[in-house]
């Protein structure tokens, strides 16, 4: 016993000395160790899937909640996410970790469940820069960005173009330059 409550206090000893001195680097432009992006994406993904069980999956076809989401799409995400024609933004470069592309076929990110990507979109990710859009959008709309984003992967510039300027919705949707 009094070898465990050792070890606890060397290691709460060695955990503060590493904190306080600082020598963990926390700038975006300083890439994490290895071990340390490993273990928080493990930390973020067993998160994740821990609480969607209790969410259920509207249908996601709906041609005019296809274009509510891509109008929210190019207002909020292309900035981070970037989209078809969209190769690269000042934000997009700048964020650590880089953000999911989710108009690219092969991202591992346009594998998650609609559920998944629902509760990411409703309530952010600590420490990826992802924010949470809940506090001005209600549940509606955030399925309305989850069934853009189920379509994007396939879309191509002119389809994407054409989604968002024939949106109806009253956000803006920006500048798109190709």
């Amino acid at each position: 016993m009094k070898f465990i409550i050792t070890m606890v206090i060397f290691a709460l000893l060695f955990t503060g000395i590493f904190i306080w001195s600082g020598i963990y680097n926390v700038a975006a432009n300083n890439k994490h160790y290895a071990f340390t992006s490993g273990l928080l994406e493990l930390v973020r993904e067993q998160s994740v899937n821990s609480r969607l069980s209790d969410i259920v999956v509207p249908a996601l076809n709906d041609k005019q909640q296809i274009k509510q989401g891509a109008q929210f799409y190019a207002q909020m995400c292309a900035a981070c996410h970037l989209a078809p024609g969209i190769s690269e933004s000042e934000l997009h470069a700048g964020l650590y970790p880089q953000p999911p592309l989710l108009s690219q076929n092969e991202n591992k990110h346009n594998k998650h469940s609609a559920a998944k990507q629902f509760w990411i979109i409703k309530n952010g990710l600590k420490m990826t820069g992802m924010p949470a859009w809940s506090p001005a959008h209600n549940d509606e709309q955030i399925w309305s960005m989850v069934a853009f984003i189920k379509q994007l992967k396939n879309m191509s510039v002119d389809e994407y173009d054409l989604l968002i300027s024939s949106s109806n919705n009253s956000h803006d949707a920006g500048a798109h330059s190709h």
